[in-house]
């Protein structure tokens, strides 16, 4: 079998390898475009795919319900009905009369003279003579003579020759060579294998699965292992039709040519240049001035000056007052008052009261109970087998150019499946 696809791969090899040069540029300059002469060539044996449908046995466990019987003990509620006696305190209040003896506040109130002393301020005011020196500025004014130099620019025009180099610019045309590449389109005929088959839509039944489920028997609701209810889906299964067809194939082939174009060449000259300029000089030459200069000067002169200072004094006299001061006494009086205080007493009180006691009593009782047993089941499951058969293949030309090539190629032409169409399964080999 590896042999066999080991060879079907060398085949389409050779058969590809003239066009995939024609392509490895993507259109652009290739000078490897030489003419070649031509190859002889000769029938070959190559291979295509056939799918065959078996069936295999296949083991599916099923789960069946089973009937049992078995006994189980259970405890039925028996009530019983008991006297007994219970006490509860019952609270009762009474009020008692006591006295008892207060004191009450009783407030006098009286005045008392009495005699103090004050002292009240007694404000003079007098003056006083003080002498005291102060200085008054004096000012004066006068002038002095100052030198100074001072430059002062004067200007000349002297001339000078100044060499500069000038670069002029030359215009030249020249012919120039040029190579390019041009493509140009050549048709040719090839042959490829199409599968034109289609998707068949099959019906597959899912059984549901085992759930337990609330069912009512004769002892009352019990859970069970119940088989829910199954569902059908639809399969698509892709049935392949494969077809031989004959295609035109157009191919670029590149072309040198050769073309002389004129080419305008700029030069850079240069030039020497005398030149005569004039400038101006400047120079400072020092002169002598003399200028009065006004300065002021100042001096303090010292003088006498009199003034008369206020001075205030304070005496403090005494005065006698008399004010009336209140005095405010207090007394307790005794007061005897009675007030209801009140006491509480309590007792026990006896009542009857009827228990239900609740006993269980065990019983034993038969149950028809179902259990789900597995099972095997074979099945037949279809499946698709692919094989590899020789075919006899003779090219149509017998000569091509520039990396054309004619032969065999296969290429699938399967569609591909969109969301409606399910994608085809895998072949099992």
């Amino acid at each position: 079998m590896r042999s066999i696809i080991a060879t079907t791969v060398m085949a389409l090899a050779c058969m590809a390898g003239g066009s995939a040069d024609a392509g490895w540029y993507c259109g652009a300059t290739s000078y490897r475009c030489c003419p070649q002469p031509c190859q002889p060539t000769c029938c070959y044996t190559s291979y295509k795919v056939e799918r065959e449908t078996c069936y295999r046995t296949v083991q599916e466990t099923v789960y069946e319900p089973q009937q049992y019987t078995t006994q189980r003990t259970t405890y039925k509620p028996t009530w019983e009905e008991n006297q007994v006696t219970c006490y509860r305190d019952v609270t009762e209040t009474a009020y008692v009369e006591k006295s008892y003896t207060v004191q009450r506040p009783v407030y006098e109130t009286s005045y008392v003279e009495q005699s103090y002393t004050v002292q009240r301020p007694v404000y003079e005011t007098s003056y006083v003579e003080k002498n005291y020196t102060v200085q008054r500025p004096v000012w004066e004014t006068c002038e002095r003579e100052v030198r100074r130099t001072v430059y002062k620019p004067t200007t000349e025009v002297v001339q000078r020759q100044v060499c500069k180099t000038v670069m002029d610019r030359v215009e030249e045309t020249v012919n120039v060579e040029r190579c390019y590449t041009v493509m140009k389109p050549y048709t040719v005929q090839k042959s490829r294998c199409v599968d034109r088959g289609r998707w068949v839509a099959q019906k597959v039944y899912h059984p549901g699965p085992c759930l337990p489920r609330l069912v009512q028997t004769c002892y009352g609701p019990r859970w069970q292992m119940v088989q829910s209810q199954g569902f059908c889906t639809t399969k698509r299964t892709w049935c392949p039709n494969v077809v031989n067809e004959t295609y035109n194939c157009t191919v670029m082939r590149p072309e040198v040519v050769r073309q002389s174009c004129p080419v305008t060449v700029c030069k850079i000259v240069p030039r020497q240049v005398t030149e005569t300029i004039n400038y101006n000089v400047c120079k400072m030459v020092p002169t002598v001035e003399v200028c009065k200069v006004p300065h002021r000067t100042c001096r303090m002169v010292c003088e006498q000056k009199t003034c008369k200072i206020p001075v205030r004094t304070c005496k403090m006299v005494c005065e006698q007052k008399t004010c009336k001061v209140p005095v405010r006494s207090c007394k307790m009086v005794c007061e005897q008052k009675t007030c209801k205080v009140p006491v509480c007493t309590t007792r026990k009180v006896p009542y009857n009261v009827t228990q239900r006691v609740c006993k269980m009593v065990a019983c034993t009782e038969d149950v028809n109970c179902t259990r789900m047993v597995a099972k095997c089941v074979q099945k037949q499951v279809p499946y698709t087998v692919c094989k590899m058969v020789p075919v006899q293949v003779c090219p149509t030309s017998n000569c091509d150019t520039c990396n054309g090539a004619s032969g065999v190629q296969q290429e699938s032409a399967k569609p591909t499946p969109t969301p409606d169409n399910p994608p085809k399964p895998n072949a099992e080999a």
